[in-house]
């Protein structure tokens, strides 16, 4: 049956989902009916979730092809609810004028691949609100799959409130963002450059990049360029190294003695041809980043607090010192110019100051999201929107999957890199790294720290608060007297006794 029979009394299941609904006391409501016990615990705490959203009228839906464009608007609107347009601006700039006239003001779309930039962009510049919805929400079309059911289902779920669209930050940072990911494919084809350039190194038996650290620096771009000028001299190529260079000339000399084959001399040549053609295009990039961000309005900026001392604290003993943090080394790859500053200015606090993040993955941050979280209502949000915390399936009551969904996400990356430089930091969270590491392994423990930074990062930029190690000193105190609490009973288990050492 769908429901209680009439005139058998209220049903207790529909009983208890109704009061639920309204708030109502629901474990009182449960322990009335001794039959629905086992349903005690998902009444005691019911699912709250978010009220559908209202019923928006002036709604279409648009599918998104490479060389066509499918939009439905409503059925009231035109007697011909469902056309076709082409993909060229004169089309595009048609459609806006076809939805103008028909009195539609938002507009949901959705696409693979970059389609749907031009169309959001135009669409956007005419004053409608858009709407980038995720194919996966919108996949399960009723009955037959083809462009015209996509564009209508997408039209219906937008109307009635369904959808929800992706994040994308402002214009600014969007011009900068696709400068920033240009750029990061020229480094990564730099570096195949770089292996084109060991490989035919190895084929002619020349060990160069064995005696130095780095094939690209100072004496290893010297070396290569006197090579494909020509000279083949051991001991000439020997003397063009840094005086910094651990090897002596003798070694890197013994180093260059190969056989000189024409064919690997010409893909040697053609390879430093192409990395250092990359290498320009990269810093035209670098220039293009600065000239997009400099003129940007800075956000306010945050100043560190001064140190709190132990009697202001109320405390009676003084607090470790905070441990000795190096200098961070910087990036090769990092753009030319003072980022750190510049990245300050425009978030408004320092993110270098979180152990771990450095300027190459803030700047990441700041091209793919900008200054502004204000789109995740909470830290959560953030969280999960990066595919960072566990994806609970349940059903009747139990959880089918724990696991973490996958994404190729930049930030996602981007902090996971981060999490793994924590293996070998002295602070707080380079201890909870080591111990999550010690506990559930390395993949696991690299996750759960990038969670950690999603969250810290939110918090920092939604409030507007510097980061402070000091807030993490808490935790440790407890994590040390777990452990010290583990020592002892070890230590009563073998017969002995723990006797604190006098400090001087």
């Amino acid at each position: 049956m769908a429901g209680p029979q009439p005139g058998c009394g209220p049903d207790p299941v529909y009983e208890v989902a109704f009061l639920v609904r309204l708030g109502a006391c629901a474990p009182a409501v449960v322990n009335a009916h001794p039959a629905m016990k086992s349903q005690k615990r998902c009444a005691a705490k019911p699912k709250v979730t978010q009220p559908v959203a209202p019923r928006q009228a002036d709604a279409a839906g648009i599918d998104i092809g490479a060389t066509e464009l499918w939009v439905a608007v409503p059925p009231e609107r035109r007697e011909e609810a469902v056309r076709c347009f082409g993909t060229f601006t004169a089309d595009l700039n048609a459609l806006a004028a076809h939805l103008k006239a028909c009195g539609i003001r938002s507009v949901a779309m959705e696409s693979t691949g970059l389609y749907w930039i031009p169309v959001y962009q135009v669409l956007a510049d005419a004053g409608f609100e858009v709407c980038l919805v995720n194919a996966r929400h919108v996949k399960n079309v009723p009955g037959r799959k083809s462009d015209v059911r996509d564009c209508q289902w997408l039209q219906y779920l937008h109307s009635v409130g369904l959808l929800r669209g992706s994040y994308r930050p402002a214009q600014a940072v969007c011009a900068a963002r696709s400068v920033w990911r240009y750029r990061q494919n020229l480094v990564s084809q730099s570096a195949q450059q770089v292996q084109h350039l060991q490989g035919a190194l190895d084929q002619m038996n020349l060990k160069l990049h064995f005696v130095l650290d780095d094939l690209t620096g100072m004496s290893g771009q010297a070396i290569l360029a006197a090579i494909v000028a020509g000279e083949r001299d051991p001991q000439a190529l020997a003397k063009l190294r840094h005086h910094r260079v651990k090897a002596s000339e003798a070694v890197v000399a013994k180093a260059l003695e190969g056989d000189w084959r024409s064919e690997h001399l010409l893909v040697l040549k053609l390879a430093w041809e192409n990395w250092q053609h990359l290498q320009a295009q990269i810093g035209r990039c670098d220039e293009q980043l600065w000239a997009y961000t400099r003129p940007l309005e800075a956000a306010t900026l945050v100043s560190q607090p001064p140190p709190v001392t132990p009697a202001e604290k109320g405390a009676t003993a003084a607090p470790a010192p905070a441990p000795k943090r190096g200098r961070k080394k910087t990036s090769k790859n990092q753009p030319a110019g003072p980022w750190h500053e510049e990245l300050q200015r425009l978030f408004g606090l320092d993110l270098t100051a979180i152990p771990g993040i450095s300027v190459m993955t803030a700047l990441i941050l700041w091209t793919e999201l900008g200054p502004d979280l204000s789109a995740f209502k909470s830290a959560a949000a953030f969280a999960s929107w990066l595919c960072l915390c566990p994806d609970n399936d349940t059903s009747a009551g139990k959880v089918l999957r724990r696991q973490t969904r996958r994404s190729q996400h930049r930030v996602r990356q981007a902090l996971r890199m981060a999490a793994c430089s924590l293996y070998a930091d002295k602070s707080a969270l380079g201890d909870k790294f080591r111990r999550l590491r010690a506990r559930l392994g390395a993949p696991k423990a690299i996750t759960a720290m990038a969670h950690q930074y999603a969250r810290i990062i939110w918090h920092l930029l939604s409030h507007h608060e510097p980061f402070e190690l000091s807030v993490f000193a808490e935790q440790e105190a407890a994590h040390q007297r777990r452990q010290l609490k583990r020592l002892a009973a070890s230590a009563r288990h073998l017969g002995y006794q723990l006797t604190p050492m006098a400090t001087a």
